[in-house]
Formats: structure tokens, sequence, C-alpha cells
């Protein structure tokens, strides 16, 4: 049988985060720089306080187009309704939740600090592994609902 996969077995560690008081233009350099659409917004300590997209950067933008900023701080344009998930979220209904969503990445939180993050890229290449041919070259039957462990009940 195959054994669960995990939201700590997929997720990515090593996040480029930004801080709530950088400049816009700050955190769109990195997020081009970092060829990423968007990233974790942590505070001094650390806390998860928001996620900043490009389309977080567009509203900006098109903000400055009619009147002045606000602010120029990401801080003002942050998505700050955060849905995150724990570590041990199984693969399937981390597929549910981007199949329901228009999520691009969830952030990975353990003990309510973030520990990861996970997007539908990283599910996608969990998926082809499990689908990958095993050692001795026999195809491995895949049924998706071995991917929840057993007892569960279906992610709502």
């Amino acid at each position: 049988m195959i054994s669960p996969r995990l939201a700590r077995d997929i997720m990515v560690t090593k996040l480029i985060t930004l801080a709530p008081e950088m400049e816009l233009r700050e955190a769109a350099k990195r997020l081009l720089k970092h060829q990423i659409s968007g990233a974790p917004v942590v505070d001094s300590t650390g806390e998860l306080v928001g996620i900043f997209s490009e389309k977080d950067l567009l509203t900006a933008l098109i903000d400055a187009a009619y009147e002045q900023l606000p602010s120029s701080e990401v801080r003002a344009y942050m998505t700050r309704d955060l849905h995150t998930i724990p570590d041990d979220l199984d693969l399937l209904s981390i597929a549910q939740l981007f199949q329901r969503n228009d999520f691009r990445r969830l952030p990975v939180v353990c003990d309510g600090k973030l520990v990861g993050q996970i997007s539908r890229r990283d599910v996608m290449r969990a998926v082809i592994e499990l689908l990958e041919p095993v050692r001795d070259h026999h195809k491995a039957l895949l049924y998706l609902s071995a991917l929840r462990e057993t007892g569960q009940p279906p992610f709502e």
C-alpha cells in the first residue's frame, strides 16, 4: 500500500519572504529576481502576517494610476485573509483545496509557525512521482484514495 503523502513531504522550506514594511518596488524586484508569483509576508518575529502576490502588485499599480497610493509598503496591499494548512494534511486534500479555490500557493504551518509553502506545481510534482514506475519496472497501480489515511473523513 502507498503511504499517504503529507504537506511536510512536499512543501518547500527555503522560502523567499517579504517584510510588511518593505517598499512595493523592492518586493516586486524580489519576486522578479526569484521568478515567483508571490511570497509570504512575515514580521520581525517570524510570524506569518500575509501573502503578497503579483495580483496585489497590480492592484497597487491600478490605484497609483487613478489616485495617490495610500502607502508604498507591502502591508497596504498584501492579502491578510490567509488560508493556511497544517504540515500533516494529506496530498489529496491539498489538491482539493487548490481545485476548489484560486490559491496559487498555501503556507504550511506547524504550531502556528510558518514552516513551508506548497504551490500547485508542488502538488503536480508529487502526483507525478507517485505515478512513476516502481524500481522493479512494474507499473504501480495508483488509487488516489490510497493517498488518504484510512478513517479520515473527506476534506471539506
